[in-house]
């Protein structure tokens, strides 16, 4: 049967207050400093990448949960302004939305510091991702394990009626604010994991190894194909036996938020497409590249026509 969805997202959402860049260490003690720049964006790993899906083409729906507040209700509008279907988006009675806040630095481009309220986040469950979803989605991608506890214990048996229903998988762990990285969660979890998306730093940890390559391999020895993204230097994808490498786009980023949630829609609307895992590699390198043209992780999220001719001209003159 035909699948209305081409992609489920499943995870976090929230607004994003986006400010920099700080040109100095941030300063307590009721100081106030003045930064250049400030915006008021859709925030979430998982709701900029739907965003992301979306505006390459993809049908997307997300699965998560919010407040019953006006931040709730900015998420929902910004999600179905670009094309996403919240009809899964289940509102809280009690608990607010997430909040986050993002602090640049001057000088670092790629740097910054991320403060959150949960608020939704730690009650988030699995009973949250309609099973009808997960039989009507050709693919299903979950983001920031680490910040959704109940919903990562039963991340692995949502993935797995997935993949029973012909789907194929993704995740992107983000950071662990805690430190803890979950070894026995991640066991559980990898094993009905198709493709697992971290950036390098948390490859490493992940891993448990400093070497990115090594660590690359030793997450796709557990299951999943990995594809590593690693700024300036590009990203590495390894399926257990070859190693494929993408080189970055030459870009100066405006803002970075959201480039490795880009990133994945990208390689989510590759494989989709039944691209070689090269190309898909390469558009999804593209397609972080060019988010960060703007402030804030969506409002410069390419086209699959963008993106694609980009590869094109590249390819046709290449550095």
């Amino acid at each position: 049967m035909p699948h209305t969805f081409d992609l489920l997202v499943v995870g976090d959402a929230n607004p994003d207050v986006v400010l920099g860049p700080l040109d100095a260490p941030l300063a307590f003690d009721q100081h106030e400093q003045l930064v250049p720049d400030g915006a008021l964006t859709l925030g979430g790993s998982a709701a900029i990448m739907a965003c992301g899906a979306a505006r390459l083409g993809l049908r997307v729906a997300f699965a998560g949960r919010v407040g019953d507040d006006d931040a709730g209700r900015y998420v929902r509008d910004a999600l179905t302004a670009r094309g996403v279907d919240t009809r899964a988006l289940r509102v809280d009675p009690e608990l607010p939305t997430p909040l986050t806040v993002v602090l640049t630095r001057a000088g670092a481009e790629s740097d910054r510091a991320i403060v959150t309220a949960p608020g939704t986040l730690r009650a988030t469950t699995p009973e949250d991702v309609p099973a009808g979803l997960l039989a009507d989605a050709r693919h299903v991608h979950a983001a920031s394990y680490f910040l959704l506890p109940v919903l990562a214990a039963g991340l692995p048996g949502l993935l797995r009626t997935a993949r029973a229903h012909g789907a194929t998988t993704s995740l992107d762990t983000n950071d662990d604010p805690a430190g803890r990285w979950d070894p026995a969660g991640l066991a559980a979890v990898l094993p009905h994991t198709d493709y697992l998306l971290p950036n390098a730093a948390e490859a490493r940890r992940l891993a448990g190894t400093a070497d990115l390559a090594e660590a690359a391999a030793a997450l796709a020895g557990r299951g999943p194909v990995t594809v590593v993204k690693n700024g300036a230097e590009g990203a590495l994808c390894h399926d257990g036996h070859t190693v494929t490498r993408a080189p970055a786009l030459p870009a100066r980023p405006v803002d970075t938020v959201g480039a490795g949630d880009s990133f994945d829609a990208g390689f989510v609307a590759g494989l989709l497409a039944g691209l070689p895992l090269a190309d898909t590699l390469e558009l999804a390198a593209v397609c972080g590249a060019l988010s960060t043209r703007a402030a804030g992780g969506t409002p410069a999220q390419p086209t699959w026509d963008e993106a694609y001719s980009l590869i094109t001209r590249e390819r046709k003159n290449p550095a």
